[in-house]
């Protein structure tokens, strides 16, 4: 079964520069000599001009090398770039937690409790691998559009047994104390305003 000619390029190169016939190099690549003849055309393929063909040729190739290595050190230099990137992270978060891990302990030898205000799993996994609190205050995200109580009510499971679980979320009805106070919750900081829509006793004297 005759090859594409395209890939015969080098070799009828080749044989042109030996001489050999159009008829003797159609022969061997089993084509006719018309569709030969119309690929040497095309490819300016002839004795006279074969050096010439040839260096167009190796240039086209370190070209398309050039390219192929230039698109590699990109990759790697990008690649390079987000490591850096990943180590500076976790650097500034060690750096960040030996500095909360000094200050709950200067205030542990004052005599204070501690209250460590995490707003998703993350800082919350972080806080108890670091700093092991005995109070969580869960935080609303700043992102305005999240269900904020509901939020607190998915991080509340991930506090551990006999730590206190504080919630500081935008709450306006009785009926979301309660479902807190069923969930849970030790407490919930609300606003003064509030106070007496959300408490069914009076308000205590300030």
């Amino acid at each position: 079964m005759a090859k594409p000619l395209r890939s015969q390029l080098n070799q009828i190169r080749a044989w042109v520069r030996q001489g050999r016939t159009d008829a003797w190099i159609a022969h061997q690549l089993e084509v006719s000599t018309n569709e030969l003849r119309e690929f040497r055309r095309r490819h300016e393929l002839s004795a006279d001009d074969e050096d010439s063909a040839e260096a167009d040729l190796r240039d086209e190739i370190e070209a398309e090398i050039e390219a192929a290595t230039r698109e590699e050190e990109l990759a790697a230099e990008a690649e390079a770039e987000d490591t850096d990137a990943e180590g500076a992270t976790d650097e500034d978060a060690g750096e960040d937690g030996e500095w909360l891990a000094r200050q709950q302990a200067e205030a542990l030898e004052l005599g204070m409790d501690c209250v460590v205000e995490v707003r998703n799993e993350e800082e919350l996994e972080l806080a108890l691998e670091q700093l092991d609190p005995e109070i969580f205050l869960l935080a609303a995200s700043a992102d305005a559009d999240e269900d904020a109580l509901g939020r607190a009510l998915e991080l509340l499971p991930d506090v551990p047994a006999g730590k206190l679980a504080v919630v500081d979320v935008p709450v306006s009805t009785r009926e979301q104390v309660d479902e807190l106070e069923r969930a849970g919750v030790d407490a919930v900081i609300i606003g003064a305003q509030n106070v007496a829509e959300l408490v069914r006793d009076a308000p205590p004297q300030v």
